[in-house]
């Protein structure tokens, strides 16, 4: 990547940037002596949903950072712990459910004029912008390799009931239905349409024949 690329980029991503609010954070007192280090704590409501398609932080929802700044040759590196609560739909009984989520950061953010932003990608690191960092899109990839793919309400949820569809947590351990051999189901069918299936003697010989 030439030096000028990753700055192209730099007006557009600094418009849209309300330094230290939200996701964005302000390194400026921080300074860039090497070994400096600065904790940071934030409590953020989000705007909108972060997650994937069955569980995610919903919006309106409070997410609370807990992370440290340390000033580091090339940039910024942060760590620390992002926290939230989670709402999704298990897979197995399709009820609605809520939990929390933790996850732990190490990201670090390239100084504008340094090496590592010089020769790196566009989508292969972060980079401070005006002395900002921008955690929001860290957070949402994050976010979305830790949350399950198939979430669950519970790790021992027995699901639905294959024949009639409700949900075994609430059906009872003697829930079960006669499964009957479809070899004999035409049989079956068969007694139950015959004449003289209602009636225990219909089927006694006439006394008069």
């Amino acid at each position: 990547m030439s030096a000028g690329s990753g700055s192209a980029s730099r007006p557009h991503a600094a418009a849209r940037r309300n330094p230290d609010a939200f996701f964005v954070l302000d390194t400026r007192s921080l300074g860039r002596r090497p070994g400096t280090m600065q904790e940071f704590h934030r409590i953020v409501t989000t705007k909108d949903r972060i997650g994937l398609d069955l569980i995610a932080i919903p919006a309106g929802s409070d997410v609370e950072l807990d992370l440290q700044l340390q000033a580091v040759s090339e940039g910024v590196l942060v760590t620390g712990t992002v926290a939230a609560s989670t709402a999704g739909e298990c897979t197995r009984c399709l009820e609605p459910f809520t939990g929390e989520v933790e996850l732990n950061l190490t990201e670090l953010f390239a100084y504008p004029d340094s090496a590592t932003e010089q020769t790196t990608e566009d989508d292969e690191i972060h980079r401070l912008i005006d002395d900002t960092i921008d955690l929001e899109p860290v957070i949402i990839d994050a976010i979305g390799l830790e949350l399950p793919l198939q979430p669950l309400c519970s790790p021992d949820c027995a699901g639905l009931c294959p024949e009639c569809g409700v949900r075994m947590a609430i059906a009872g351990s003697g829930h079960g239905h006669e499964i009957l051999d479809p070899r004999w189901a035409g049989l079956a069918k068969f007694a139950t349409e015959s004449p003289g299936s209602g009636s225990p003697d219909s089927g006694a010989a006439d006394p008069d024949h």
